[in-house]
């Protein structure tokens, strides 16, 4: 899977460039294609970051998923544009370190920021459905040993989300809402599921969307 992915690795000692940050400072790490970013996307990030008491979010515009199908996925920089564009918040960074880093596996670009950014307080955030598939990413127990991460409910998916593998594998490390405050300050593995957010959008109910009429044109 690697090989789709032209991005170099930094060289041993070399820094990739990252949004503002600092010991102390509770960051949320939001990642995807975003492809297309919709209104979910800020609205989650906007919830976990009013209930988590997060000073900053990180989106990490991916160079790619592992896991789906990339072709026909927008250029890197289009879906910057988009996202930026949509972002519109001080608080809010939009970045692609993650193409420079070289890897689009989450495991390795969370590893990097612990190391890379000592003391600073960051929380994965991901929607609902992605806990389903949590179990099928690369070292994902790592993941969650690594950081705190808030699961944050969607339409449809939080029937199903806990009783996926991996959310009945760490149902011991869930924490209650009412201590969302407190749980970047935890040590992990620890998660929480912050309920509240409704929305049926979807990125990839959108870019099916987007190619129907094009698919529709070839077929006539």
């Amino acid at each position: 899977m690697r090989s789709q992915f032209s991005a170099a690795r930094p060289a041993a000692g070399s820094l990739t460039a990252l949004p503002p940050y600092a010991r102390g400072m509770r960051i949320g790490l939001f990642g995807g294609t975003f492809d297309p970013p919709h209104a979910a996307h800020r609205a989650a990030c906007l919830l976990a970051m009013h209930r988590l008491g997060l000073d900053r979010v990180w989106w990490l515009v991916t160079p790619g998923n592992p896991l789906k199908d990339t072709r026909g996925l927008a250029p890197l920089q289009e879906r910057m544009a988009a996202a930026r564009a949509l972002a519109r918040h001080p608080r809010i960074d939009v970045t692609d370190f993650e193409a420079r880093l070289g890897s689009p596996y989450t495991y390795e670009t969370i590893s990097y920021l612990v190391r890379r950014c000592p003391g600073t307080r960051f929380v994965w955030i991901m929607g609902a459905d992605n806990l389903r598939s949590f179990h099928h990413w690369q070292r994902w127990r790592d993941i969650a040993a690594l950081v705190p991460i808030a699961v944050i409910d969607r339409l449809g998916p939080s029937l199903y989300a806990t009783a996926s593998a991996a959310g009945q594998a760490l149902a011991r490390e869930r924490v209650a809402e009412s201590a969302a405050k407190a749980l970047p300050e935890r040590k992990p593995p620890v998660w929480i599921y912050l309920h509240g957010l409704k929305s049926p959008l979807s990125s990839t109910a959108l870019r099916a969307a987007r190619s129907l009429p094009r698919r529709t044109a070839q077929s006539g």
